[in-house]
C-alpha cells in the first residue's frame, strides 16, 4: 500500500490534537504507516533504530547533566547568588530583574536544564520583585527568558541531543552556542534597563535599608556565592574545551561537582539524593519516550520518500538560499507553539541539517540558528514549557496572561538576537576554533 509520506504529519497532528502525549503519537504513527506500507517487517527496522539510540554512549550524558541540575537545584547556590546580587544591585532601578537574568545565565552554565532555573527563579526572585513593585509581566518575562537560556547556554541536554541526531560534536555544538547564549543574555538586561529608565515605576529600586552594610561583607557574599558556580563551570566547560574529557565524562565530573557544592553548603541528605535521583530518572524516561517515538517516526518518513520530499520543496523554493532559510526557521517557530523542543529537534534536525549544508551553511552555524529559534518555543504560547513552570509556582494574583504578555518582549529580542547570529556568524564560529581534540 503507497501512502503519502505528507499524510504522517496530518496523523501527527490529529492525534496530538486528541491530547495524547507527543512521543507516544510520533511512535504509534510510524508503526502504523510502517505496518500498512511495509508489513510486519516494519518492526525489526524500528527496533533497530531504537536500540541504536538507547546504546549511544553520548546519551548517557543526558541523565547525568539531568542529575546535576536536580542536585545542584537543592544546594542553595540560587540563594547565595541571589542575596548577593541583591545587596549589589537593589538600588538599581530595574536591579532585581537584571540580577534575575544573571543568575539565571550562571545557572544555566552550571546545568543547562530550563525547567530548574525557571522553578528556582519563580520561587526565590519572582515573589520578591514583586514585593518591591516590580510590574508582574516584565518580572514574568525576565524569569522565563533567563530560564530559557538553559537551551542555548552549555551543558545543554538538548545540545546533546542535537548532536547525537545530527551527528555533529557535542563538545563544538556546546561552544558555538556559547557565546550566542551570552549575547541574548546581554540583550536582556539590555533591554530591562532601557523599560526601566523609561519607565520607573514598573521596576522600582529597593529601599535603602536592604543593601545598606559594609562594603567588605558586600564583597564576601559575592565571592562566596560566585565561587561555586564558576569552579563547577570551569571543571566542565573546561575539560571539554582542553580536550581532558567528553562531553559524557564531563556530564560525571559536573554530577559529583553538584554533590560537593551541596554538601559544602551542609544541604547534602538522603531526601535530597533521592528526590534528585527520581526527578532525573523520571525526567529522562520522558525524554526516551520523545526520542524513540521521533526516531521511528522520521524512520519511516524517510524510507517513504519524505526526506528527498522536503528537500526537493526546500531547494526549489525561488527565494533564494536566505529565503530557504527562513521557511525552516519560521516552520521550527510554528512547531515550537505545538510540540515539546525534544521532538523538534528529533523529527527537525536530521531533515534540515542535511539541506542546510546542500544549501551551502555552515552545519554548526545552522545548528545554532536551529537551537536559538528553539529557544522561542518556551515562552510561545499555547505550549510554551516556561509560561506552565513559573505558573505553577507563581504567587497568587499572577494570571497566565499576565505571563503569556511579558514573554511577548522577551521573544521579539530572542528574534534579534538569532537576527545577530545570522548576520555575523563569527559569534558562534570563534570558540569552537579554540578547542582542543
Amino acid at each position: 500500500m503507497e501512502i503519502n509520506p505528507l499524510w504522517m504529519f496530518a496523523l501527527l497532528l490529529f492525534f496530538m490534537m486528541c491530547g495524547y502525549s507527543v512521543g507516544f503519537v510520533m511512535g504509534g504513527t510510524a508503526l502504523l504507516v510502517g505496518l500498512l506500507t511495509f508489513g510486519p517487517g516494519i518492526v525489526d527496522i524500528l527496533v533497530d533504530r531504537v536500540f541504536h539510540y538507547q546504546t549511544h554512549y553520548l546519551l548517557i550524558a543526558c541523565p547525568l547533566f539531568l542529575l546535576m541540575g536536580q542536585v545542584l537545584g537543592q544546594s542553595g547556590l540560587v540563594d547565595n547568588l541571589y542575596g548577593a546580587l541583591h545587596v549589589w544591585m537593589g538600588r538599581l532601578r530595574g536591579g532585581l530583574a537584571v540580577a534575575t537574568v544573571t543568575i539565571c545565565t550562571i545557572f544555566a552554565a552550571a546545568t543547562g536544564i530550563v525547567s530548574s532555573s525557571v522553578v528556582a527563579m519563580g520561587l526565590i526572585a519572582f515573589p520578591s520583585m514583586l514585593k518591591r513593585g516590580y510590574d508582574k509581566k516584565l518580572a514574568g518575562g525576565s524569569v522565563m527568558a533567563g530560564g530559557a537560556l538553559g537551551v542555548l547556554i552549555p551543558p545543554s541536554v538538548l545540545l546533546v541531543l542535537f548532536g547525537v541526531v545530527a551527528e555533529m560534536s557535542v563538545g563544538k555544538l556546546f561552544f558555538a552556542c556559547f557565546v550566542p547564549g551570552l549575547v541574548l543574555s546581554s540583550l536582556y538586561i539590555g533591554y530591562i534597563l532601557l523599560r526601566s529608565f523609561l519607565q520607573p515605576e514598573i521596576a522600582p529600586a529597593v529601599p535603602e535599608e536592604e543593601t545598606r552594610i559594609p562594603i567588605t561583607q558586600k564583597v564576601s557574599l559575592l565571592v562566596k556565592a560566585i565561587i561555586p558556580p564558576v569552579l563547577l563551570i570551569v571543571s566542565v566547560l573546561g575539560s571539554i574545551l582542553f580536550g581532558v574529557a567528553t562531553p559524557t565524562e564531563a556530564a560525571g565530573v559536573g554530577a559529583v561537582g553538584a554533590i560537593i557544592i551541596t554538601a559544602f553548603n551542609r544541604r547534602l541528605n538522603w531526601p535530597v539524593i533521592k528526590n534528585s535521583l527520581f526527578v532525573a530518572v523520571r525526567t529522562w524516561g520522558m525524554i526516551c519516550i520523545i526520542v524513540f517515538g521521533a526516531t521511528s517516526f522520521v524512520g519511516v518518513f524517510t524510507v517513504l520518500g519524505g526526506g528527498k520530499m522536503i528537500e526537493d520543496v526546500m531547494m526549489g523554493l525561488p527565494f533564494g538560499t536566505t529565503g530557504s532559510l527562513i521557511v525552516m526557521l519560521l516552520i521550527l517557530f510554528i512547531l515550537g507553539m505545538f510540540i515539546d523542543p525534544g521532538g523538534i529537534v528529533m523529527l527537525c534536525a536530521p531533515l534540515f541539517v542535511p539541506i542546510a549544508v546542500t544549501l551551502g551553511f555552515n552545519q554548526l552555524w545552522f545548528a545554532v540558528v536551529f537551537n536559538l529559534v528553539l529557544q522561542m518555543s518556551f515562552l510561545t504560547p499555547p505550549f510554551g514549557f516556561a509560561l506552565f513552570f513559573l505558573k505553577a509556582v507563581s504567587p497568587p494574583g499572577v494570571t497566565m496572561v499576565d505571563l503569556i504578555k511579558g514573554g511577548v518582549p522577551f521573544v521579539g529580542l530572542q528574534a534579534i538576537g538569532t537576527g545577530v547570529i545570522i548576520a555575523f556568524p563569527v559569534l558562534a564560529l570563534w570558540l569552537p576554533g579554540l578547542m582542543i581534540s
